[in-house]
């Protein structure tokens, strides 16, 4: 079995990556939405919709 993200072998201790760098490259894929799988449902897209507007709507809080 090849690595997903880089095509080397996989090594047991990150399978089905090589390496914990690749294991953290698909991390972070999945978690800015790269992977993100679309949706038809039409509460999904006015959720969607309420959370952006709710985002640029809520002043930045201060460090």
């Amino acid at each position: 079995m090849s690595c997903p993200i880089c095509s080397d072998d996989t090594s047991p201790a990150y399978r089905p990556f090589c390496s914990r760098r690749c294991a953290d490259i698909d991390l972070a894929k999945w978690l800015n939405g790269s992977y993100a799988t679309p949706s038809r449902d039409p509460e999904d897209v006015e959720a969607a919709i309420d959370a952006v507007e709710e985002a640029l709507n809520t002043p930045p809080k201060p460090h």
